[in-house]
């Protein structure tokens, strides 16, 4: 089938192919460009999966008007040989600080799925971070990785199938564990429940297959209180997980000065501010508005990354004035790998480093560091 063209999600086929290349379409040039090509090349049941966020998506659409009302402060002559974007984290240097978020079921957008993400944040010497929820395995998705790889972690109610999933992890070369700590239930996807929506024959978690899964029992009046957030994990179980790992673990979906606090007390490495890309609980501010707070809060003791409504190079530098070790990228990657595969996500990749240097070199920064809260001003105009 022609990539970009509008398919039925049912027959993706159960085995996992090679993953391809496919040609650019003409015109391309921006993120925004590969989200318009995606909502053609994806049927309607996975773009509102990966499209669609909370309730009425207000935090959906504050996280992209945040960056929208930060004006950029330029400095001009400031050239001057050695410039660069390479970041550290965690004693490692990285070429850039652009991350691609971890996002489930990567197949319903491309049948190479995560492999072909993976492909291709090797090729532009990314970090990728695989999800719990991939559909593809972790050790198959290293066998075609890089070296930058990371895993996005679930904390489940057994200890054992959470430790088990680490030593996976561990024993595939992943280099530091993402803990997702802000949806211990599902939020309120009104657009995934207009599209009736389901995941296909052949798309499914099969990183969890063979572990034992409970579901809450039909005669309880509260789901929420009386299963869910009774398993739910606690900052106990944070501290237990850096006790049994020599990976770093990031903590993914801070959004309170006072849980990074917490959490480096619990002995997390790195704080990720996020709100799951407004996906769980509608009206929780911009992740870009809260992020100076939380990089006071915590002082350069631990890498401080956020997500969410990040399109342009801009925003990145952005962040980066505000104190921002790193960012990661969501939706624009599953939107590149939707409409070229693994050629559409490096090309995302490559879009947002190159808009990144322009925006460097036009606002005076030769490096990161470079960049201040000095390059920001609060409102365009």
């Amino acid at each position: 089938m022609p990539i970009g063209s509008r398919r039925n999600s049912k027959d993706l086929p159960v085995t996992e192919p090679l993953p391809t290349l496919a040609e650019i379409p003409a015109g391309v040039v921006s993120l925004a460009d590969y989200e318009r090509h995606a909502e053609q090349a994806l049927d309607a049941n996975a773009w509102a999966y990966f499209a669609g966020g909370a309730a009425d998506e207000i935090t959906l659409r504050w996280n992209r008007e945040a960056f929208d009302r930060a004006a950029l402060n330029p400095r001009v002559l400031r050239g001057g040989e050695g410039g660069h974007t390479r970041v550290e984290l965690f004693g490692q240097t990285f070429a850039h600080p652009i991350l691609i978020a971890p996002m489930a079921h990567q197949r319903l957008a491309h049948l190479d799925g995560e492999c072909a993400t993976a492909m291709a944040a090797a090729a532009l010497d990314a970090v990728n971070v695989v999800s719990t929820l991939a559909s593809t395995t972790l050790e198959d998705i290293a066998a075609v990785s890089g070296p930058r790889r990371w895993f996005q972690l679930y904390l489940q109610p057994d200890r054992t199938v959470t430790l088990d999933l680490v030593r996976r992890a561990e024993a595939a070369g992943y280099e530091a564990l993402v803990v997702t700590v802000d949806a211990p239930v599902s939020g309120a996807r009104n657009r995934e429940q207009r599209a009736g929506f389901r995941l296909p024959a052949g798309v499914s978690a099969v990183n969890l297959a063979g572990y034992a899964q409970t579901i809450p029992a039909a005669h309880i009046e509260s789901p929420v209180f009386e299963y869910f957030l009774a398993i739910a994990p606690q900052w106990k179980d944070v501290a237990w997980l850096a006790e049994n790992t020599s990976l770093p673990v990031v903590l993914k979906g801070i959004l309170n000065a006072d849980d990074a606090e917490i959490a480096l007390e619990h002995g997390a490495a790195g704080i990720v501010v996020s709100n799951h890309g407004g996906r769980v609980l509608d009206t929780l501010p911009a992740t870009f508005a809260v992020l100076p707070g939380i990089v006071d809060r915590v002082a350069g003791r631990v890498p401080v990354l956020v997500d969410g409504g990040i399109r342009r190079g801009t925003d990145v530098l952005k962040c980066i004035a505000c104190g921002a070790s790193a960012v990661m990228v969501g939706r624009p990657v599953v939107f590149g790998l939707s409409v070229a595969g693994a050629r559409g996500v490096a090309h995302v990749l490559r879009i947002l480093r190159d808009e990144l240097e322009l925006a460097m070199a036009l606002t005076g920064c030769r490096t990161l560091g470079e960049a201040s809260r000095d390059l920001l001003l609060s409102r365009a105009g």
